[in-house]
């Protein structure tokens, strides 16, 4: 399997369970890796043949800006379902990240596994 990645994209989006990130976007951190077969791409040179990460960006930017998640888990798993049944990939490693939620604290986060690892 060969992996392509996204590293500390930023999105904003409301998640959270106190009243205040219910009405108020918060900027959330995520990186993601993108387990795919590339070897068609890789002989074709076409974007066709592989999954495009400027759509990936794109589409996780205008999905999320319509969301609200509670949690960071199903922040992650809305991600993770969207890469596999969307994009087509066989599996992912979704890690998102609030920043600055505490005091001392720099990232507070989750990361998750989902698909096929081959």
């Amino acid at each position: 399997m060969d992996i392509i990645f996204i590293d500390e994209l930023r999105v904003s989006t409301l998640i959270g369970i106190y009243p205040r990130e219910k009405v108020m976007p918060q900027t959330v951190e995520m990186s993601l890796q993108i387990g795919t077969v590339t070897t068609s791409a890789g002989a074709s040179d076409d974007i066709g043949d592989t999954i495009d990460y400027a759509m990936v960006v794109e589409r996780l930017r205008a999905e999320l800006a319509t969301q609200h998640f509670n949690l960071l888990e199903k922040l992650a798993e809305y991600v993770a379902r969207l890469l596999l049944d969307d994009f087509g990939a066989t599996w992912v490693r979704v890690s998102i990240a609030k920043l600055g939620m505490m005091p001392g604290v720099r990232r507070v986060g989750v990361v998750i596994e989902r698909g096929e690892s081959n």
